[in-house]
């Protein structure tokens, strides 16, 4: 645990002025606990969090930082239905998942983040389809701190996820999002998939294996019209996963589709090495025998 100023590991202390013991950033944590202060120390830090190492430890034991997290979140849950969310409202609570990514992110506050189900709370986010540009960074900016998260192999984390409501909310983000934020829900279903428990779970199931074999399919065809290395490159990792399933291995003999056997993407991929050679091991697998199922 981060060794914290005695004003973070005591109770509240008032944020109305400023301790000269504590440096610019422990006093912007201390503002998150002040309303009036909430929005600039949000989005002061926000913009930090990239520059001060420890920031996640000093955010996670800062007496009512989480909470008053929470309470950003929870804010704005009137406004997604009907979505009426304004661009300044999206912008602070979007300020609050940022810090929730970095917590998310560090070694040492990940898990106790994901015990208190912090992730749970951004489901209402995933579930929002609005096309508008506030909804579309609050979708994205949600799949971020799930991202980070999944990160680092963690088969907890992969088991949290599996008992929610993530994968279903990931291929509907994979359908019908912008191209970043299909980009990160695919990068965690990939880091699912990679996970022994996360491909047994997809593959144990047929509604589940072809649920997000019709969704990478529409993915690869759509494409083929707006071509995203990025993007591709995770959707061929998924598919080469699959193979690692026997009877996955044999579906997708029938259901791969067409455009990852020609040359449709050999110049979307020119700088992609690494997918190229996952194509080639994918088709290699499909055509020569199944491995041995998990």
């Amino acid at each position: 645990m981060a060794n914290l100023p005695p004003s973070f590991a005591s109770s509240k202390a008032s944020s109305s002025s400023n301790d000269p013991k504590l440096s610019p950033v422990e006093q912007l944590v201390l503002d998150i606990c002040d309303p009036e202060l909430r929005e600039n120390a949000l989005h002061q830090l926000a913009k930090k969090r990239e520059i001060f190492d420890e920031l996640a430890p000093l955010l996670w034991h800062s007496v009512g930082t989480t909470a008053a997290f929470l309470q950003e979140i929870i804010a704005v849950y009137p406004f997604l239905s009907p979505p009426t969310l304004t661009a300044a409202q999206s912008n602070r609570v979007c300020n609050a998942l940022a810090l929730c990514q970095c917590i998310a992110a560090h070694p040492e506050t990940k898990m106790p983040f994901l015990r208190a189900q912090m992730p749970l709370y951004l489901y209402a986010f995933l579930k929002t389809s609005s096309k508008e540009r506030p909804f579309e960074y609050l979708r994205l900016t949600s799949l971020g701190v799930i991202g980070a998260l999944v990160k680092v192999e963690d088969t907890e984390v992969i088991k949290f996820l599996l008992e929610t409501e993530i994968i279903p909310l990931c291929l509907q983000t994979m359908e019908s999002g912008s191209e970043l934020s299909k980009t990160v829900a695919t990068f965690i279903i990939q880091k699912i998939l990679l996970d022994n428990e996360g491909l047994r779970y997809i593959c144990v199931c047929v509604d589940r294996f072809f649920a997000l074999s019709r969704v990478l399919e529409n993915m690869v065809t759509s494409l083929a019209e707006a071509p995203s290395s990025r993007l591709l490159k995770h959707i061929v990792r998924c598919y080469l996963r699959l193979t690692d399933n026997t009877r996955a291995c044999l579906a997708l003999r029938v259901y791969l589709p067409d455009l990852l056997s020609d040359t449709t993407f050999t110049s979307c991929l020119y700088d992609e090495p690494a997918a190229v050679q996952w194509l080639q091991q994918m088709h290699h697998n499909i055509r020569v025998k199944p491995p041995p199922g998990l």
